[in-house]
């Protein structure tokens, strides 16, 4: 059972990667880094209490990346 702002989530969520139980890591393979993309980290941010989140994107000509921090 997940907890978000005193509701029950109905689903469970789960991020790409979390690492060293401190950053959420979402990888993608996209033509760019949309804010669909930044809320989904953000929401995975609140719900895990982890401060900092990266989104790797792949699928461009060179890796691009985004920092998320809540």
């Amino acid at each position: 059972m997940i907890k978000y702002k005193n509701h029950i989530l109905p689903h469970r969520y789960f991020a790409d990667f979390v690492v060293f139980n401190k950053i959420i890591l979402e990888v993608k393979a996209s033509t760019s880094i949309i804010d669909e993309y930044i809320k989904q980290t953000l929401n995975y941010l609140a719900v895990s209490k982890c401060k900092l989140g990266l989104i790797v994107n792949f699928g461009e000509d060179s890796l691009k990346y985004k920092r998320v921090v809540l």
